[in-house]
């Protein structure tokens, strides 16, 4: 079994309140998951309202998979145009971890 995460740093474009924010993060994270399988959530950066870190990840059998998965969230959420990808950070686990 190996385990998949990643760490989006976003850094969100026109929003000037905590409930704009909300609305560009919500769909992101219902389309990874209806999208690609996987679990989304807001992981930080809760209180301010132009940044968000935006965790995902994914349970598989083989790292290829996983891995492949991963590429395609990671172009889906770059491919936004209200937001600006500034990092991302990958972790695979696997069984000897």
């Amino acid at each position: 079994m190996y385990i998949g995460a990643l760490e989006f740093d976003l850094l969100l474009g026109d929003v000037h309140s905590l409930k704009e924010k909300r609305s560009v993060i919500r769909p992101i994270i219902a389309e990874l998951h209806k999208r690609f399988g996987v679990h989304a959530a807001e992981a930080g950066d809760q209180d301010l309202h132009r940044r968000a870190l935006l965790g995902v990840a994914m349970v598989s059998a083989e790292t290829g998979h996983l891995n492949e998965v991963l590429d395609k969230c990671e172009r889906h959420v770059a491919a936004r145009p209200e937001i600006e990808l500034l990092a991302v950070r990958r972790r695979i686990f696997g069984p000897e971890d």
